[in-house]
């Protein structure tokens, strides 16, 4: 049966802490490569130095959010087996407000090694996460069924809608399931890059916040942009249309979090990448800064460019 819906009122859309997991084995990964068109390959880089520069852009990225108030449970990747994922978390995991943890089938066999019970237990020791319920998909990965977290789903959780565009990574099926247990509507839609490749996960086209959501609705098939905006239509918010080579410089991969400050009481920052910055447009940027508190853009070049994915990815919210 779907989980009892609370009143919109009481739903945060923004969550005030996040797992990060700091990587020990970063770096491209062939598996994940073949339904990610935003990786790179290293071109005999030693890995060594890629691993190296994640590190440290992981740790810049933990001091930035750090700084704005945000709560952060870094919990370390161990060495053995090598994970060059296990950077992005949310992809395998999601913890709610109603205290649902959710665990994701993972369609590379590589990345099925990053679930581990000890992040789990970091982020309730350290953030105050009490599970009430745990929901585990894993089992469908023996059918070649999958869904990547909040990586293949993008939540508006006020209105109570989980978006997806199905792709090698993200089970239409599986997401209508995953919305019945959880007391949300499905809104699947079709998405694709200029070559006519489907978005590996939906979070690099859309992200929802408070006051705006972004997306780029020139890659959403022409059949389904009307029922799109619609769904994304709220009161008190703005629906921003992204350019594919604003998604390129992954202008949608973004993610609004909560904090407290002395002079603003409870404010709004939205994170982003230096290259999203860079490739935003300036009248978006302008809308973007004016519906947010505080954009605070971070530099994870390496991250993006081998493992595909941005600051979003390396997120994994935690509603306490």
């Amino acid at each position: 049966m779907p989980a009892a819906a609370p009143s919109l009122s009481a739903l945060p859309q923004c969550a005030g802490a996040v797992l990060m997991v700091r990587p020990a084995a970063f770096g491209f990964n062939p598996e994940t490569a073949a339904s990610n068109a935003f990786q790179r390959d290293p071109d005999g880089e030693p890995p060594a130095a890629i691993a190296a520069r994640a590190r440290a852009e992981f740790d810049g990225v933990v001091q930035a959010l750090r700084g704005e108030g945000i709560g952060v449970c870094v919990v370390e990747d161990t060495a053995d087996p090598p994970k060059p994922d296990a950077v992005f978390p949310n992809n395998w995991v999601s913890f709610h407000a109603d205290g649902t943890l959710v665990t994701y089938p993972l369609a590379s066999a590589s990345r099925r090694a990053e679930r581990r019970a000890e992040v789990i237990e970091a982020v309730s020791g350290q953030l105050g996460f009490r599970t009430r319920r745990h929901l585990d998909l894993t089992a469908h990965e023996r059918e070649g069924r999958f869904l990547e977290g909040t990586g293949s789903l993008v939540l508006d959780h006020r209105q109570r809608r989980a978006f997806a565009c199905p792709s090698p990574r993200t089970d239409a099926g599986l997401v209508r399931s995953w919305a019945e247990a959880l007391g949300y509507e499905p809104v699947l839609f079709a998405a694709s890059d200029a070559q006519g490749r489907p978005y590996y996960h939906t979070n690099v086209c859309l992200w929802i916040g408070t006051q705006v959501a972004a997306v780029a609705l020139e890659s959403v098939a022409p059949a389904d942009r009307a029922r799109l905006l619609e769904s994304l239509t709220a009161p008190d918010r703005a629906v921003l249309e992204l350019t594919r080579r604003e998604i390129a410089g992954f202008a949608g991969n973004m993610l609004e979090l909560a904090t407290w400050d002395e002079a603003l009481g409870d404010a709004r920052v939205l994170v982003l990448s230096q290259s999203a910055r860079q490739a935003l447009a300036p009248a978006t940027y302008r809308r973007l800064a004016g519906a947010a508190d505080n954009l605070l853009a971070v530099p994870v070049p390496t991250l993006e460019r081998y493992g595909g994915g941005s600051v979003r990815c390396m997120l994994a919210e935690v509603f306490r």
